[in-house]
């Protein structure tokens, strides 16, 4: 029997930065692997996850030269929870000028969760850019996906965690949750924004891994990544994401021609897998990985070897 692939050893930038990005943002980079080699570019999820040392550790370091980076407003990029000129199409135009500034002509795009989005996103405004496409936990941010998880299906697999996730949110206002959580992540009451981050946080980190990790989750009620995850994912939300809906499936003709991998877990809960199913039906050149008894996490076993064995497969190619 094969073994699963983990992770890379644990490996340090060999550079970092701040990128002014206009509009008030500074956004964080950092390089890693060896410079020259593969360039590829890192997009998490959230929207406002912010990217972690772990994140480095899926590519081969011998052979990538990856740019990762904290989208606007969250992890290390400033004004922390910032929502002004936060947008799908900013962060976009983020990603050009970081290509710009790595100096390569195209890059392997890797992204899971919200990142899958916006590598969609990116590779359907600059096909030209993207020399390969590996998406994880494919999210297409339509309407009905949005609701899946924070109006009505999740809350009938977690009723004990939906339970703390309607909490802070009267029951007259429970009709719909994205408002009711936006108006008080948005309103000046700081406990009343402090709890409602918390619990829009940990309903997230509580229902993405296929097993209960009660470590894992509680990391995302920590204050000041659940004020950046929660103001900002419930920002793009309440705006589905500058996106038609749709959208992202309905371009996917533009694909044609990249190489891509997609992979996803079979009881991935905020992403289901009629998405992910959908896009490798528009974009059947994709190599497809359905992943059983998993999740959403990346760092699920099954899920992880996937994408290791992608972007190993793809540093071979020029």
């Amino acid at each position: 029997m094969t073994s699963l692939r983990p992770l890379y050893p644990a490996i340090e930038p060999y550079a970092t930065g701040h990128l002014d990005v206009g509009d008030g943002h500074s956004i964080y980079y950092e390089r890693v692997g060896t410079p020259g080699a593969k360039p590829a570019v890192f997009l998490h999820g959230g929207p406002g996850g912010g990217i972690s040392a772990d994140h480095r550790r899926l590519f081969d370091p011998a052979r990538y030269d990856v740019l990762l980076f904290d989208q606007r407003g969250c992890g290390q990029s400033t004004p922390h929870a910032g929502l002004e000129a936060n947008t799908t199409w900013h962060l976009v135009a983020d990603i050009e000028r970081l290509r710009e500034l790595a100096g390569v002509e195209k890059w392997l795009v890797f992204g899971g969760s919200w990142g899958s989005s916006l590598a969609l996103a990116y590779a359907e405004t600059h096909p030209f850019r993207v020399s390969e496409l590996v998406l994880r936990g494919v999210y297409t941010v339509t309407r009905a996906e949005l609701d899946w998880y924070y109006q009505f299906g999740v809350s009938e697999m977690f009723p004990d965690r939906w339970e703390a996730f309607v909490a802070p949110i009267p029951e007259a206002e429970r009709g719909n949750l994205m408002a009711a959580y936006r108006k008080r992540l948005t309103g000046n009451d700081p406990a009343a924004q402090i709890e409602a981050a918390r619990a829009w946080s940990t309903w997230e980190g509580s229902t993405i891994k296929l097993l209960p990790d009660a470590d894992f989750a509680a990391g995302f009620g920590e204050d000041h990544f659940a004020l950046a995850f929660a103001r900002i994912e419930n920002h793009y939300f309440t705006h589905g994401a500058w996106l038609d809906d749709g959208q992202l499936l309905r371009d996917a003709h533009t694909l044609r021609g990249i190489p891509g991998t997609i992979v996803h877990g079979r009881y991935d809960m905020p992403c289901p897998l009629k998405y992910a199913w959908a896009l490798h039906k528009a974009w059947p050149e994709a190599d497809f990985h359905l992943v059983e008894g998993a999740g959403h996490a990346y760092s699920e076993p099954g899920i992880l070897d996937q994408l290791i064995r992608a972007t190993d497969r793809y540093a071979l190619l020029s």
